[in-house]
């Protein structure tokens, strides 16, 4: 079978990399797009005050090093062609005009910027181009992180030279290169890669501060020595594509690129995106500028992993042994419903106030029930995403390829098909991220023509998880319940973030 790369090239390896919120991942492929060698490591979130979440930079650039050093051991006379990074959005690092690091990484769970978010929104109403693109800023977004700065920290902002992302950072770490692309800043650029006039007057002077805007499949820039003899040996001929966020780097690596193809990834959070031509603009869907005339609807809901690993630790067991735990429990855990707000909720509520909930706590409930509430609450609120999503697009999908984290589980799976009522359909690789960076690689680098031919040749099903039909009624009952839950308890939400704004002050 013909494979989309050029066998004529002679560094006949590429690097996929994607950058998460609690561990950096990376692969390397061969000409045949076979995973020859992969690497991960992890790194820690601090939380210094209440509403703070910060990581190191340097944390970052170590972790790079020493996965790409441990991909490269595995082959001997290695040659890498080019290297691909995504990463999560809505973390962002403040520079020099040196690329020093001037703050440490504020995460996408960090809440600093609280404060400005409603006087921000309030002034983006001024502006048709804010209107019309439905922009809308919460913590995560950059005009409120440089928001933050401009009045809080006046020294920091006065040096800063531009606010990056997370995967925006590292490539310049390798190529001295300083650049972003349109998709990683949505909502904020035009379908050329122009910032908005309208988001340029909310901060002042935030024009100085915002990087360049590529297209996320061309070349950055050529890979700088790293003063290591045998990664300089492997990655002397490497190019660093630009890149994108992880949900495009997930969606190419999960082999979705056609009309009504869907994705659910699994990490951290979890991401829920589906493909489609047209658009019926839906309250808390993104919708992304089309890329070869597909628009993605997609959102990240701010808890999934994160929860499971946060019960585990409070229960002193692994995340394994929680799921293991769970199989004990029937499907609905006996009437037990978990809301998954532990740090508020992004898509589709859009809501930072909320708080993780119990609801219907009773003596009969069980270690167990517990366990599988927590992976049914984020099922849940995967489906109620799902749901909006699929008016965004103006259909309703069959399946959903799934990677990430859960998808390692039988359970995970199955629960998310009964809850969705949709075919989950594993891919064969883990890490979907890891691939779809290396595939963006291969077309910056010009061992591809597009995207969409790689992936098709990469990218397939390992196992379908089909929805069963006998517990559909129940799950659709005790979804009812979920979906009530929001509404009923938003103004006890905000009266106790009232409470803990008191606290801090």
């Amino acid at each position: 079978m013909d494979t989309f790369y050029q066998k004529s090239i002679k560094c006949q390896y590429v690097v996929g990399i994607d950058l998460g919120t609690t561990n950096l991942k990376a692969g390397l492929f061969n000409t045949e797009g076979a995973l020859i060698a992969q690497s991960e490591a992890e790194f820690s979130i601090s939380r210094p005050t209440n509403g703070l979440a910060e990581q190191d930079t340097e944390e970052w650039w170590n972790a790079l090093k020493k996965v790409l050093k441990n991909l490269v051991s595995e082959v001997p006379d290695v040659c890498v062609s080019a290297i691909g990074i995504c990463s999560q959005v809505g973390s962002h690092i403040f520079v020099d005009e040196n690329g020093q690091a001037l703050t440490k990484v504020i995460l996408w769970q960090d809440q600093r910027c609280s404060e400005f978010v409603n006087q921000l929104n309030e002034k983006a109403v001024n502006y048709k181009d804010c209107l019309s693109t439905g922009y809308f800023v919460d913590t995560t977004a950059i005009v409120a992180r440089a928001e933050w700065a401009r009045i809080k920290e006046p020294e920091i902002w006065n040096k800063t030279r531009y606010i990056l992302s997370p995967k925006d950072y590292l490539n310049s770490r390798l190529t001295g290169n300083f650049a972003t692309d349109a998709l990683s800043q949505y909502g904020i650029v035009d379908d050329s890669g122009v910032y908005y006039k309208g988001i340029l007057e909310l901060v002042p002077n935030i024009a100085n501060v915002l990087p360049p805007v590529l297209d996320f499949r061309s070349k950055l820039g050529k890979m700088r020595k790293m003063n290591d003899e045998k990664l300089d040996a492997a990655f002397g001929n490497a190019i660093v594509a630009v890149g994108t966020m992880d949900a495009y780097g997930n969606l190419y690596g999960s082999g979705a690129t056609s009309h009504g193809d869907g994705i659910e990834v699994s990490g951290t959070c979890e991401i829920v995106g589906v493909l489609s031509e047209e658009v019926h603009p839906t309250a808390g869907v993104v919708t992304f500028p089309p890329v070869d005339n597909l628009y993605f609807h997609a959102g990240p809901t701010k808890s999934g992993g994160s929860a499971m690993q946060w019960f585990a630790g409070e229960m002193g067991i692994t995340v394994a042994e929680m799921v293991k735990l769970a199989e004990l429990a029937p499907a609905g855990s006996n009437g037990l419903i978990f809301l998954p707000y532990l740090e508020g909720e992004r898509a589709p509520i859009w809501d930072d106030e909320v708080r993780g909930v119990f609801f219907g706590v009773s003596a009969e409930h069980k270690r167990e029930h517990f366990c599988r509430a927590v992976i049914e609450g984020i099922a849940y609120s995967a489906r109620h995403l799902l749901e909006e999503i699929e008016k965004s697009c103006g259909f309703n999908t069959n399946s959903l390829r799934i990677s990430g984290g859960s998808s390692r589980d039988a359970l995970c799976c199955q629960i998310r098909a009964d809850i969705s009522n949709r075919t989950i359909e594993k891919i064969h690789v883990r890490q979907s991220g890891v691939l779809g960076a290396a595939l963006i690689a291969t077309v910056a680098s010009g061992l591809a023509g597009d995207i969409r031919t790689a992936a098709a040749d990469l990218v397939h099903i390992e196992q379908a998880y089909i929805p069963d039909s006998e517990v559909r009624t129940l799950y659709d009952h005790l979804y009812s319940i979920y979906r009530k839950l929001y509404p009923m308890l938003k103004p006890a939400f905000s009266e106790l973030a009232k409470f803990r704004n008191f606290k801090q002050s």
